[in-house]
Parts: C-alpha cells; sequence; structure tokens
C-alpha cells in the first residue's frame, strides 16, 4: 500500500478518487480513519491558468468559510509538499446520479441556496456536479476552487447545463469513457 506522509504524518493511500485541474485527490486512511489528500499537479490545463496552486486552495477555503459554503473542512496543509488532508464526505456523487437517472431535483434548491451564497461573497464556485456530493441529504462542495464572480459561470449560466443529461452532459460522458 503506497503511502504518503503529510506534515511529517503517514497516510495510507487506499484508492484515487479523482483528478481535477489542480491535483489528484485520493481517498487515505491513518488511525482508522478515512480522509482526502489532495496532491497538487502541475500538468498544464488548456483552459485555465494557475498561480501558487497550494496558496490558492488554502485562500479559497477560507473565502468559502467565510460566505458560508457547506464544504469538507480541512485538517492538515504541507506547503512544501504541496499536499492537504480534508474531511473525507461519503455519499452519492452528483454527477453519478446524473449519469444514473438518479433524481437530482430534491437538491436543485440546496445548490441554488449554494449559488446565492456564493454570489453574495463575489464568488463563483466550479458547479460542474463532481464537484457535489449528498452526505445525509445535503449536498457537500468538495473542492475548494472559487473564482471571482461572473454572471458567465454561474449556476444558472453555466453550471446548470451539466445537472441533468443535457447535450453537454452527454458530450463530457461520451469524450471521458
Amino acid at each position: 500500500m503506497k503511502v504518503l506522509t503529510v506534515n511529517g504524518k503517514e497516510y495510507s493511500i487506499i484508492k484515487l478518487l479523482g483528478k481535477g485541474k489542480g491535483g489528484y485527490s485520493y481517498l487515505a486512511e491513518k488511525d482508522d480513519k478515512k480522509y482526502v489528500l489532495k496532491q497538487i499537479h502541475h500538468e498544464p490545463c488548456a483552459y485555465y491558468t494557475f498561480g501558487n496552486k497550494i496558496e490558492a486552495e488554502n485562500n479559497d477555503y477560507k473565502r468559502l468559510l467565510k460566505a458560508g459554503i457547506r464544504i469538507p473542512e480541512m485538517f492538515e496543509i504541507d506547503i512544501e509538499n504541496e499536499r492537504i488532508i480534508k474531511e473525507y464526505i461519503e455519499g452519492y456523487v452528483i454527477f453519478d446520479m446524473v449519469r444514473d437517472d438518479v433524481p437530482v431535483e430534491p437538491f436543485m434548491e440546496q445548490i441554488r441556496e449554494m449559488a446565492a451564497k456564493a454570489k453574495n461573497a463575489g464568488l463563483n464556485i466550479d458547479y460542474f456536479p463532481t464537484n457535489f456530493v449528498v452526505q445525509n441529504g445535503l449536498i457537500y462542495y468538495i473542492d475548494y476552487e472559487c473564482n471571482e464572480y461572473m454572471d458567465e459561470w454561474n449556476f444558472e449560466n453555466w453550471g446548470v447545463k451539466y445537472w441533468s443529461k443535457t447535450p453537454e452532459f452527454i458530450e463530457y460522458v461520451n469524450k471521458h469513457n
């Protein structure tokens, strides 16, 4: 089993959860407790420009907390190794629900409330449905990425297109399978 160290503490890697624009997220374990270990990567991304990714993660986490967005708690940040330990939110990913024809309508009010909180704080979050997990009837934004608010990238103008089997959603699935 692979082991990664965060601030001198060892975490056993169970599996890869996903790869995003800024890093790899792994399900990790320490002392019989599950966590998400995010390892920042520096692979090119044609449609997004980054500054210091680890600083951005920390700053965005604080901005989301202040805005009242439901997110996993950050437990550790290791600047030198560019790793983060955060709370593991176990549940159903909205993307998988859409793909598997599980109704997401019960969560539309919550995502719109989250979008309103983000807008009121001058932020957009990444509304792509891989970034949201349902646990005990509540949706969590499991990414920390946020940007300055622009109407073009808000939930109603961009994100909602991927919260149902729209042509955009189907095109994405077909490209990534």
